[in-house]
């Protein structure tokens, strides 16, 4: 299978779940990223941009070593598909509240030292942005249309807020690690499906 055919292949299969579907605000920071706005006033987001800083984010992931990564998330629907990218990759996953001075206060028994910082949403993981920028971290962030991006080094643009949405931003992004690294081919199947990487919880369960 062509490299380009391929590419409409995984398009026609992420484009139903939301991925690219943005708010009604957008900041000057996404502007670059942003299409159009739908007929009910959400901004869209650039797919094929989308699945270009998919792959940067992949390089530079790669060039510092998944196991030098952490993944954090004070998301609740980015839960599972952090759980699912860290058990395929040996990252290490922080979910929920980012507890102060885990990257920068040596004292404490929760510090580590990692080598870069995946977030899922430069407004709820604010603290996990701040401390990596004062230690020096790089940090790759997914960014909605409403989203401040000034502190993060490589943007995912995409929609952070929906299930079905984040799943499918780190499953492509745990595809194309493994693409990168050789141990996957363009045409061939993961372990997962991006079902698999979808925190599966009610409305009851949120309230």
């Amino acid at each position: 299978m062509s490299e380009q055919t391929e590419a409409i292949d995984i398009k026609k299969k992420i484009l139903a779940t939301g991925i690219r579907v943005g708010t009604q605000v957008k900041t000057k920071f996404m502007k670059p990223f942003i299409t159009k706005a739908s007929p009910e006033g959400l901004y869209m987001l650039d797919l094929d941009i989308t699945l270009e800083k998919i792959k940067a984010a992949a390089k530079f992931i790669n060039r510092l070593g998944t196991d030098k990564l952490i993944v954090c998330s004070g998301r609740q629907y980015a839960e599972t598909p952090i759980e699912k990218f860290c058990e395929m990759l040996d990252s290490k996953k922080l979910i929920g509240r980012f507890m102060p001075g885990t990257l920068t206060n040596p004292s404490l028994p929760y510090y580590i030292e990692p080598k870069l910082v995946l977030i899922s949403d430069p407004q709820v993981d604010e603290q996990a942005i701040t401390e990596a920028t004062n230690a020096g971290i790089p940090v790759i962030g997914i960014a909605n249309t409403d989203n401040i991006t000034s502190k993060l080094d490589v943007i995912i643009p995409a929609n952070n807020r929906g299930r079905k949405a984040l799943a499918t931003v780190y499953w492509l992004l745990v595809r194309q690690i493994l693409i990168e690294r050789g141990e996957l081919k363009e045409d061939e199947s993961m372990k997962y499906e991006i079902d698999d990487f979808e925190t599966k919880i009610t409305e009851e369960e949120i309230e």
